[in-house]
């Protein structure tokens, strides 16, 4: 049994704290197929919200399970399934890795004949199996829809809550949809709640509550609605609501709710004739105008949906810790094999990614194709005049200073490249899915194992990426140091960029403004660097810190100590370098930073 009682919550909005639901109650037994109905913004996916656990603001009330009181023992992830109105799916997979996946990433120790059994068996029982090899992307509405209720199915939850999965769908969609929840309802004892604006199938409901405002209004057999609020047809019902005040509504039926579930049976409302109605100034409902029943006498009453329903049902044993979750290493390679299988058939992503990694190096060792230049050392000999030694040594700065801004240039030059191929690898990464993630992660998806897979797929980018950059521009340009300490510069830069990027995507709104913001953060790295031109010295000391691009550029002209080109850096850079280890470690520090960042934005919940 699910139980509303008194469910309150409230939200603070404009210094006002305001009521999204109010002294909500309802009940739902097992093999229930619940709809819940009102205008919109009545509160209906709110509802939803607070069932689920996942609703933002102060709640008051309860909600029990089979009489656990969930706000004290939350659910367990397999033991709720909930589908939202708009496909959540990778569209890159197709049905049956959708469905696969998701088994995967919810239940433990599913061996591969076993996985595929069952997948099968979820695909047939939502008719989805000749459709299980087409990728999501090519799926209509319906079929989405349909998609989404098998990737739930997979827990096996005994509570499945629809959020308007029928809105936007052509009447035969709608039909096989509605036709399949209620189908679902009647296996395995499980409880099935929907939100729907759609009225055209209230016959397949056991019950419909009716909100209004955030106040419930009615919650009854759907035969019983048009009787309780004096229509002729169910379509209006909204049009009544509006007749009179929410809590007026509410009050009404907190006062009537009792004596009108004991006291009706579908045979009484069938005598009933229209004409005999209270008018809408009456108060409703009329339940003096009910026929009582005799004492004793059996009756199909609202109260009695539980004992008709459940006899029929062929309950499962009960699981109060419901079904194993997968460990965290079984859910990072999970979640890794189908990152890599997502970009596999992503071949935009692919072409971009290797004109990334093959144009970014040409553009910087375009600037020295043939090698960096010689530098000519002055002969400093005693029979030349005044004027010739002057000239000489003109002439070596000005050689000098063309070389040091050369190789400085091509070092920042390579940082500010990778910091943008950093930025575009992880700028979108959990925004752009972000639905997909809260909903796996309401099913028992951890949140570090998530972490972690991004971490190894973004990790191969960043390797590709760092280490061609630094040997080709090496073996192009001849670009002196220790090639090793320099690759890894390069690919802290890399990793750092994507890090604090990827923190920035777990905690932007939507993927267009994380990407945006990302964009900008690398448009600062040069300005705030000061490798072109100096900052004042209280500029540096609050920016540097966080500018990856200076510490990766300090570090590795800091690899140039040994060679000529260091001391000629030296003359036309205006700002000073750190120690090589110091930026290694700040550079570190950076990664570590950004991941941890992106992790508590993923423990943040966004649930729309």
């Amino acid at each position: 049994m699910l139980e509303l009682r008194d469910v309150t919550l409230f939200i603070e909005q404009g210094g006002d704290v305001k009521p999204l639901l109010s002294d909500v109650s309802a009940k739902y037994p097992r093999g229930h197929f619940g709809a819940i109905i009102g205008p919109s913004g009545c509160g209906k996916s709110t509802l939803l919200k607070v069932i689920t656990g996942v609703a933002h603001g102060e709640e008051e009330g309860e909600v029990h399970w089979d009489g656990r009181n969930l706000m004290l023992h939350d659910f367990a992830p397999s033991e709720i399934g909930f589908v939202p109105q708009f496909s959540i799916a990778h569209e890159e997979l197709t049905v049956r890795e959708c469905v696969a996946y998701a088994m995967r990433l919810r239940v433990r120790g599913m061996h591969a004949e076993a996985l595929r059994e069952a997948v099968e068996r979820i695909l047939d029982e939502v008719n989805m199996t000749e459709f299980a090899d087409r990728l999501v992307q090519v799926l209509s509405g319906g079929q989405k829809r349909r998609l989404a209720l098998a990737m739930e199915l997979t827990s096996k939850p005994p509570i499945l809550l629809c959020d308007e999965v029928t809105s936007g769908l052509d009447p035969q969609s709608e039909d096989e949809i509605v036709s399949l929840l209620h189908g679902l309802s009647r296996s395995d004892g499980r409880v099935v709640l929907s939100v729907t604006h759609s009225l055209r199938h209230l016959s397949y409901y056991d019950s419909v509550l009716v909100l209004y405002k955030g106040v419930v209004a009615y919650q009854g057999p759907p035969e019983f609605l048009c009787h309780y609020f004096r229509c002729d047809d169910p379509h209006d019902v909204f049009a009544r609501l509006e007749l009179r005040e929410a809590k007026d509504w509410g009050q009404s039926w907190k006062k009537h709710r009792q004596a009108f579930m004991e006291s009706v049976t579908k045979e009484d409302f069938d005598k009933d004739d229209a004409g005999d109605k209270p008018d809408i100034d009456d108060e409703l409902p009329a339940v003096a105008d009910i026929e009582i029943l005799p004492a004793g006498k059996e009756t199909e009453t609202l109260i009695d949906i539980e004992a008709e329903v459940q006899p029929q049902l062929d309950l499962p044993e009960e699981e109060p810790d419901g079904v194993p979750t997968p460990g965290i290493l079984s859910q990072v390679l999970t979640l890794t094999e189908r990152r890599f299988r997502m970009f596999s058939r992503n071949k935009v992503q692919i072409l971009l990614q290797l004109g990334l990694i093959l144009g970014f190096p040409i553009l910087v060792a375009i600037f020295a194709w043939n090698g960096l230049p010689a530098i000519t050392n002055q002969s400093m000999g005693l029979e030349q005049n005044i004027v010739e030694q002057l000239l000489e040594a003109k002439e070596f700065i000005v050689q000098a200073s063309k070389v040091g801004s050369l190789v400085s240039g091509i070092v920042m030059f390579e940082v500010i490249l990778l910091t943008l191929m950093g930025a575009n690898n992880s700028g979108r990464e959990i925004a752009a899915e972000r639905l997909i993630f809260e909903k796996e992660k309401l099913s028992g998806l951890n949140p570090l194992a998530y972490i972690l897979s991004k971490g190894i797929f973004l990790g191969v980018l960043v390797v590709a990426q760092s280490v061609w950059m630094g040997l080709f521009v090496s073996f192009v340009c001849s670009f002196p140091g220790d090639l090793l300490t320099q690759l890894l510069f390069l690919l802290l830069v890399n990793a750092a960029m994507t890090s604090v990027c990827l923190a920035i995507s777990a905690w932007m709104g939507s993927a267009e403004q994380a990407s945006l913001v990302s964009i900008y953060l690398v448009g600062f790295q040069l300005p705030l660097s000061g490798a072109v031109l100096a900052l004042p010295a209280w500029v540096a000391s609050l920016a540097q810190p966080f500018i990856a691009a200076y510490w990766s550029w300090s570090g590795i002209l800091e690899t140039l100590k040994a060679e000529r080109y260091y001391e000629i850096v030296q003359m036309v850079i205006q700002t000073s370098t750190a120690p090589a280890s110091l930026c290694l470690w700040v550079l570190f520090s950076h990664v570590v930073i950004g991941i941890f960042v992106a992790w508590l934005g993923c423990h943040r919940s966004r649930m729309a």
